[in-house]
């Protein structure tokens, strides 16, 4: 076990006087510098092996000395990136390319001849909540909940919604400032008024939350996070548990339903069967893919139908009386079970389809048919099966693409999102005798013009030999002599697979000549379980080995050279990106880690930390401690090293990865005495990126793509898309 020292506290005036000093000093030799942090020895033991922190007091980012430092730190990057003349040339490009006039419509959801979408649409700075009667006429749109309404700053976001069966009434969840402490909100569809009922802390940005209706819609389901008083002390500040509202009724009142049963770092999503006759909880523990369910019966009590380790790890209701389940058990690319509501015991479930050669990443069961996506080594598709298991057709795009996973909606009619690296996301249907994607009048059109790029699909060799997908974004025509820029981004965590997104913002990067490749390393799920578990708890570092023979196989392969690299990472994938750089320092020169883990041995006593110990590992067992001592980044800093130049991004509201992972990683390398650049650039209005306002995703957006311009030797030139302008972007 883990046994943690006390340390002595530095004033604040001392603190204050070694930050200023320290940055005179140097300023006086090499121009300004980022305010130092000092140095305050401290001491962890975990299982006999002495762990030295210098910086451990940078996790309580309340403490003025602190917070100054940081504030020191984004001041001083926000001077670098301020003084390129070209900063605003480059924010008005990334604007105008993600400024769509065309809306993003996504997250639907059918209910009683209504659909539901969330929709984006700049420059509103929040996306909002609205209604169809016809996928196919944009003119039956209705707005139901608009945040920029309720809230003109954008610091109000929506972070669910569920309507009712009847679709009457939908439960929406908003929070402020990127925090995801969600009170729940109750509207009427068709007028958008909201009714008085109110119910705070149903989310939270450590184990999310979630509503659902039950059948005659009087009232709902719903996750809360306990109140001042309802918990022991020693207990995990956040932990959900599942209540029951009538609408009308006073909140304080409603009823306890389940969940003192579960672990405290369960996350749970609820949903109701068709007919509105049963509830369904999911249960995670924590993020490491294990799930259970509890089932809720018409007229009977809850019950367990799973447990976490019989391996089913989706569940959703038929129109059959049934619960259709995604099971890896002795299928580690999984296998789809029934199993009639009458019964709702596993063992009498039996295999509808079984495991295949590509992984079942999602399914929908529709009257008569089963709609699964297959992952194919990233890109994905759509099988279609009878409710027997019988094939019955393939439905997929032409080109390396993202098809995502089946809405349901009428019989057996499905709506399908899809999107490429060089398509635009649209919606289209699916069903009838034919398996062919139809076109509804939801497909949005992009400023971005990707007709001159091309998508390659490649194989980089881990140094197993394993087979690493890499998807390669680049100009037709480019020269692969090793002379382009390149962006590399991984992520690697949670059995999450690497997808074809369409993202607009990138057209300016290869406007500039420069090259993107989105690698798909283990930790993820692009060819399912097995994959997940080669890099998860200790053997996490096989991640970032995977990413570094990324990035040599794009070198040897003559895409770019090692000058001219960067590697990119957000969240767990910000891990990847700080490992990737300080045991592989020599394969880039730049790196960018957004809101990041970097110390994993202290990660678990942040309030979301816990949740990731079913993923990353715990200290409290000898063997994972060691397997996360042997990757943890911050551990692995080395004074006097030359390390890759640096731009740290993090958030004082994230709920997810605190900000102090960021602070430690940040002073930790800057104390190596590197010669390259280490920048933090702080986010005082937003989060870990869910709901962050659209006018500082595009001050985070143009500052990451300066940070490249700058680090890789690329001279900014305007670029314009032949679309909108007749003309094409410069090259280099």
């Amino acid at each position: 076990m883990s046994r943690h020292f006390s340390r002595t506290a530095l004033s604040a005036l001392l603190f204050l006087c070694l930050l200023n000093t320290a940055g005179a000093a140097t300023a006086k030799s090499a121009g300004p510098q980022p305010p130092n942090a000092p140095k305050h020895a401290t001491v962890d033991t975990y299982w006999g092996e002495k762990v030295g922190d210098d910086y451990q007091y940078m996790e309580n980012v309340a403490d003025p000395r602190v917070a100054t430092w940081a504030k020191g730190q984004n001041a001083y990057t926000r001077a670098w990136l301020d003084r390129h003349p070209e900063r605003k040339a480059v924010l008005d490009r990334i604007v105008a390319l993600t400024h769509s006039e065309s809306p993003k419509y996504y997250d639907v959801t059918y209910e009683n001849g209504l659909y539901f979408f969330m929709k984006d649409q700049p420059p509103k700075q929040q996306p909002s909540l609205v209604f169809f009667t016809s996928v196919s006429d944009l003119a039956t749109e209705r707005p139901i909940v608009d945040p920029n309404t309720i809230d003109p700053t954008g610091g109000t976001s929506i972070d669910f919604y569920f309507p009712s069966l009847d679709g009457k009434y939908v439960a929406v969840s908003l929070s402020k400032g990127g925090s995801e402490d969600g009170t729940l909100y109750f509207y009427e569809t068709a007028t958008g008024r909201r009714l008085d009922d109110v119910i705070p802390r149903v989310n939270g940005g450590t184990a999310g939350g979630s509503a659902t209706w039950n059948g005659d819609a009087s009232g709902v389901y719903y996750t809360r996070y306990p109140r001042e008083g309802e918990r022991p002390a020693e207990d995990l500040p956040f932990y959900l548990q599942i209540y029951f509202h009538k609408l009308g009724t006073p909140v304080n009142a409603d009823p306890y339903v389940l969940g003192k049963e579960f672990p405290k770092i369960a996350e749970i999503e609820l949903s109701t069967s068709p007919d509105g006759q049963s509830i369904l909880a999911d249960v995670f523990n924590g993020d490491g893919g294990e799930h259970a369910y509890w089932l809720l019966p018409p007229g009977a009590a809850w019950t367990q139908v799973t447990r976490f380790e019989d391996g089913v790890v989706q569940g959703k209701f038929g129109m059959d009386d049934a619960l259709y389940l995604l099971s890896r058990a002795g299928a580690p690319r999984r296998k789809i079970l029934r199993l009639p509501l009458a019964t709702p015991t596993l063992s009498a479930a039996q295999v509808v389809i079984p495991e295949t050669e590509n992984a079942i990443t999602g399914y929908t069961p529709t009257t008569s048919r089963l709609y699964v996506t297959e992952m194919v080594g990233g890109p994905t598709q759509i099988r279609v099966y009878d409710l027997t298991g019988k094939s019955l057709g393939l439905a997929t795009m032409s080109e390396i693409s993202l098809v995502g996973q089946a809405a349901r909606t009428t019989g057996d009619d499905v709506l399908v999102r899809s999107q490429s690296y060089t398509r635009p996301p649209a919606y289209y249907r699916l069903g009838g005798n034919d398996i062919e994607l139809k076109p509804t009048a939801l497909a949005q059109s992009s400023p971005a013009d990707f007709s001159d790029c091309e998508v390659r699909r490649v194989f980089a060799s881990a140094d197993d030999g394993t087979k690493l997908p890499i998807n390669i974004i680049m100009r037709k025509g480019t020269k692969l002599d090793g002379q382009s820029p390149m962006l590399l981004y991984g992520y690697g965590r949670y059995g999450i697979s690497e997808e074809p997104y369409f993202q607009p913002r990138l057209k300016a990067w290869i406007e500039q000549g420069g090259i993107y490749a989105d690698a798909s390393v283990r930790g993820g799920g692009e060819f399912g379980e097995e994959w997940h578990q080669a890099a998860r708890l200790g053997t996490k570092k096989l991640s970032m080995d995977d990413f570094a023979a990324c990035a040599r196989y794009l070198v040897h392969e003559g895409y770019t050279k090692k000058e001219r690299l960067a590697i990119e990472g957000g969240s767990a994938g910000g891990l990847l990106v700080y490992g990737t750089v300080v045991h592989h320092p020599d394969v880039m020169e730049a790196a960018i880690a957004h809101v990041g883990y970097g110390d994993v041995l202290r990660t678990e006593l942040a309030p979301n930390g816990e949740f990731n110990t079913t993923e990353f590992g715990t200290v409290k067992d000898s063997l994972q401690f060691r397997g996360m001592y042997a990757y943890s980044p911050y551990h692995h800093v080395k004074d006097g090293r030359t390390y890759p130049s640096i731009l740290a991004l993090t958030g004082v509201n994230d709920p997810r990865v605190p900000s102090w992972e960021t602070y430690k990683m940040v002073a930790r390398l800057q104390a190596t005495g590197s010669p390259n650049k280490i920048l933090m650039r702080v986010s005082y209005d937003s989060g870990h990126g869910i709901g962050t306002a659209l006018s500082e995703r595009d001050q985070q957006s143009a500052d990451a793509l300066l940070f490249l311009l700058d680090r890789l030797g690329v001279k900014y030139q305007p670029g314009q898309d032949k679309k909108a302008t007749g003309k094409s972007g410069p090259s280099l």
